[in-house]
């Protein structure tokens, strides 16, 4: 009993209070990729995996233009290129060859770790705000929170329009409906291309800015990115169902996508804060995707159950 009070005495809520804003800085800026993967994973119906290895790519492109003396800006762009570049591949490995969805994003995901190194030259390089112009950086936290939720403003009112357009409107069916798209004279294949480039360019874009943010980018950043991703999107739909029920809309939707990205992060910042190891970091994350995974089969599960039907039944005849 004694240890159970000590623990608790030493947890020092100012702490917490005071890595709050990075939390949340690097919730909005995962929230970004969490729109990439919302387009694969629910739009798409397609399980990419080459989000960890492009995530990374964004990153690693960025460094190394800032460090040849590039603009930030070019860099920035050059690097949502080389995420795009990276769907595309993804794509055409499975539409072209015939690989299937998950296996066509490992394969690209493993070719990006030895392409990324390339780039970079090694496995870890510095981009300090004090030596270079950076859009975001953990030296000032309050305008990283200014400048992500603006880029993620921006990118859902994009998402919003063009997903509303003949072309995007095939990506949602393609995902939706695949046969009864193609019946339809729907080029699927052509929907899925599209759709993985315009994700892991998206993805590509969140490393870029997230490398800059904490000032180096490393070979690993992307390890587990696809994770963190459907934490995201999942706390999202979750959070979003609940709160507007069945008046939820496609931008209310992707508006929580980036919010489960910064409640993601802030429940990291929890468990962090009550000194768990560090070493269990991976596990944790994998408790809160699964919880939240279930959560929409376990309420549907039951709103269909034969108990909760039979109390229905009985409640209207009454």
């Amino acid at each position: 009993m004694d240890a159970i009070l000590e623990y608790f005495s030493s947890l020092n809520p100012a702490s917490f209070l005071g890595a709050l804003p990075g939390n949340i800085a690097q919730g909005i800026l995962w929230g970004l990729m969490a729109l990439g993967v919302f387009i694969t994973f629910k739009l798409l119906n397609f399980a990419d995996l080459t989000v960890d290895g492009s995530f990374a790519t964004g990153g690693a492109v960025t460094a190394i233009l800032l460090f040849n003396g590039v603009n930030i800006y070019v860099a920035v762009l050059a690097a949502l290129a080389a995420g795009i570049i990276s769907g595309l591949i993804t794509g055409f490995l499975h539409t072209l060859l015939g690989i299937p969805d998950i296996l066509s994003g490992i394969l690209t995901q493993i070719a990006l770790y030895s392409i990324n190194l390339n780039i970079m030259g090694k496995s870890n390089l510095p981009i300090s705000y004090r030596n270079y112009t950076l859009v975001v950086s953990s030296s000032n936290i309050m305008m990283a929170i200014i400048i992500g939720l603006a880029i993620a403003a921006v990118i859902i009112a994009a998402m919003y329009w063009y997903f509303g357009t003949e072309q995007g409107a095939t990506i949602r069916s393609t995902g939706s409906n695949p046969a009864m798209s193609k019946a339809q004279g729907i080029n699927i294949n052509a929907s899925k291309v599209v759709a993985l480039a315009l994700s892991n360019g998206l993805v590509a874009l969140s490393g870029s800015l997230f490398a800059q943010y904490q000032g180096f980018s490393d070979i690993n950043m992307g390890r587990g990115a696809i994770v963190i991703g459907l934490a995201a999107v999942i706390i999202g739909q979750v959070l979003g169902e609940v709160i507007f029920r069945k008046r939820i809309n496609f931008v209310i939707r992707l508006i929580f996508v980036v919010a489960g990205g910064v409640l993601y992060y802030i429940a990291m910042g929890i468990v962090l804060w009550l000194k768990m190891p560090t070493d269990d970091t991976k596990l944790f994350t994998a408790v809160i995707v699964a919880i939240f995974l279930a959560v929409p089969y376990l309420q549907n599960k039951s709103k269909t159950s034969f108990k909760k039907v039979a109390k229905q039944n009985a409640k209207n005849a009454n």
